[in-house]
């Protein structure tokens, strides 16, 4: 079986990152979400086949005092999955 997710942005207000910690937001992200997609029992958990989503409104997320980048790509991943299980 094949998963394809697209996601064409991430929009984060007010959050300052450090110069090159976007690749490892981005990198959590990926490797979260691809975690959660893969995972046992994922495809059981409501998804539907050919879902297309055209935005995801995502919940809102706690950041910690030190804005850990790769905290920030896991939970950015973890919110991205629950509002692909509701749609």
């Amino acid at each position: 079986m094949n998963i394809n997710l697209h996601i064409d942005r991430v929009v984060l207000d007010g959050i300052d990152l450090k110069p090159g910690e976007q690749h490892w937001v981005k990198a959590a992200l990926e490797a979260e979400l691809s975690r959660l997609l893969t995972g046992p029992g994922a495809l059981e958990s409501g998804f539907a086949q050919n879902l297309t989503v055209p935005r995801i409104a995502s919940n809102n997320i706690q950041l910690s005092g030190d804005n850990n980048p790769v905290r920030l790509g896991e939970q950015i991943a973890q919110s991205v999955y629950g509002g692909i299980r509701r749609e």
